[in-house]
């Protein structure tokens, strides 16, 4: 067996063929997985159709590309210089890729490399594009490339289904530990009926967190939040109170410990603002939904209570090794996903049901193989 089937966009738009390709080599740092399960990202149209205009500084890999963020799969083949990884070993492809060798690299701060890239996805400097040729493959394919220490483990108990959502979880993991969340906190979270935010909803309640306060429009949805844990989190529709009022009179006048923005871009500035404003002295605010607006914020305020505002963007593979062991001790509650599977030949259609998700409660998937 030497070819496989792979998703490739050979022009800018919405629109996925299914070719034939090698089945890639592994180099001796590398190890070769066969994908079972991929994650369809709702960011992915925008990034396909609009960041050459909307972002032309973020780098896309050359067309054809192979897209595809998030995958699980199996370790098929292993290089020569790698020793802790097997064939049969199910694991989460983390896609984030540094250069190896710059002054943040050579620091252990690979995401702070400029040359930081998603494999499968798109860049963050002018060296991304060299870190797509070395590694072209995302996964939307039947076998992909990944360096050995690029790869979280995945207990039998949790599906490949499952572990493919680990990018949106792990990037709302470490937000909620750069922000120290702990056993006791409150943590406010904006947009918590969507990919990010829902599962900051959940890993906050993993992680201890005595209170969690979710906001976002839709109601409905609002309500299946706050099913997840009644005693512990609370909900608001945006618009109903002003967040701030209605975060003190839950906290005792004292404000949220933390607060986590989980909005996209496509959100009003306001939302944000409300959400510093509803932080206790001493609190600290990270961003991890990217919203585009400027903030108009109040330095001196933020001065005088010492609120901090954090910028996070992805996370490591210990931190996703975190979340697989937190799943298999049943703390992390993966089961409460809902999966809609596509095969690799309708990724296109799989693309389009994007648009039909029930909130993050929705785990759009391509499988590779059927």
């Amino acid at each position: 067996m030497s070819k496989m089937q792979a998703a490739r966009l050979h022009e800018v738009g919405p629109t996925f063929t299914i070719d034939q390709i090698d089945i890639p080599q592994c180099g001796p740092n590398d190890v070769l997985v066969q994908v079972k399960a991929c994650n369809v990202v709702p960011n992915l149209r925008n990034v396909i159709e609009h960041y050459p205009t909307w972002f032309p500084y973020l780098p896309l890999p050359k067309l054809p590309a192979i897209y595809g963020l998030d995958a699980a799969g199996i370790v098929h083949t292993v290089g020569s210089h790698v020793h802790s990884l097997k064939p049969g070993d199910r694991v989460y492809v983390n896609p984030g890729r540094s250069c190896g060798s710059c002054h943040s690299c050579l620091r252990g701060q690979h995401l702070n490399c400029t040359a930081f890239t998603f494999q499968g996805y798109f860049g963050f400097g002018a060296g991304s594009q060299r870190v797509f040729e070395d590694y072209p493959y995302g996964g939307f394919c039947e076998y992909m490339t990944s360096p050995a220490d690029g790869l979280v483990k995945l207990p039998e108990s949790i599906s490949f289904e499952q572990g493919c959502r680990f990018g949106y979880l792990g990037t709302a993991y470490s937000a909620l530990r750069k922000a120290g969340v702990c056993a006791g906190q409150t943590v406010l979270i904006s947009g918590a009926t969507g990919t990010l935010g829902l599962g900051a909803v959940m890993l906050a309640l993993a992680m201890g967190a005595t209170k969690v306060f979710g906001i976002a429009r839709n109601r409905q949805l609002l309500e299946r939040v706050r099913q997840i844990d009644p005693s512990r989190v609370q909900v608001l529709s945006i618009g109903d109170q002003p967040t701030e009022e209605w975060v003190q009179a839950n906290t005792d006048g004292l404000g949220a410990d933390v607060f986590i923005d989980a909005i996209g871009p496509g959100a009003p500035h306001e939302i944000s603002i409300s959400g510093i404003k509803s932080l206790r002295r001493g609190g600290r605010m990270v961003d991890i939904g990217g919203m585009a607006e400027d903030l108009p914020v109040p330095m001196f305020q933020l001065m005088c209570y010492q609120i901090s505002v954090i910028g996070s963007l992805w996370f490591s593979v210990a931190e996703g090794q975190d979340m697989a062991a937190m799943a298999a001790a049943g703390t992390l509650n993966l089961s409460l996903f809902e999966q809609e599977v596509f095969p690799l030949s309708q990724v296109n259609d799989a693309l389009d049901a994007l648009e039909d998700r029930k909130g993050g409660f929705t785990n759009v998937v391509v499988k590779p193989g059927q």
